[in-house]
């Protein structure tokens, strides 16, 4: 990994989740600026702000409150601004409908959140440091959902 600062973005409504996020952020040996959202129309209000250097990934839960994640990507994906960001899908949901959908909206990966704080620091470190270029131009639904 490059000295290069990564910047960041966590949108999830679990002050837990978002708390132990952030906590495995900072135990990752990777330079990164990590922005929490705690809903969807916060992230998406932080997106189009003028003159905002844009994250170079975005997690983002997908039950979420005044505007769900499967909502975000899909303004993220249909405005020229944002359609190339790499969004990770960060959510408890393992359902075949929710990786569905989010795959054929546009998301780069799909990750379930891990159950224990190990795990969580283990995933989170893998997906920084993920070569993203090369990961999405051989993205495919075997490779869309993240797995350790």
């Amino acid at each position: 990994m490059t000295n290069k600062l990564l910047n960041i973005v966590l949108a999830d409504d679990d002050e837990d989740d978002r708390m132990l996020f952030k906590e495995a952020i900072d135990e990752i040996n990777i330079r990164t600026k990590l922005s929490i959202f705690n809903h969807g129309q916060q992230l998406m209000d932080y997106l189009t702000l003028p003159n905002i250097i844009l994250p170079n990934l975005i997690f983002l839960d997908l039950n979420m409150p005044i505007k769900n994640g499967t909502q975000c990507l899909i303004e993220i994906r249909s405005n020229p601004m944002l359609q190339d960001l790499c969004v990770a899908i960060y959510s408890t949901s393992s359902s075949e409908r929710d990786i569905e959908e989010t795959f054929l909206n546009g998301a780069n990966i799909y990750v379930n959140k891990p159950t224990n704080f190990s795990k969580l620091r283990e995933v989170v470190e893998k997906v920084l440091q993920l070569n993203w270029q090369y990961h999405t131009s051989n993205l495919n639904k075997d490779t869309f959902l993240f797995r350790i």
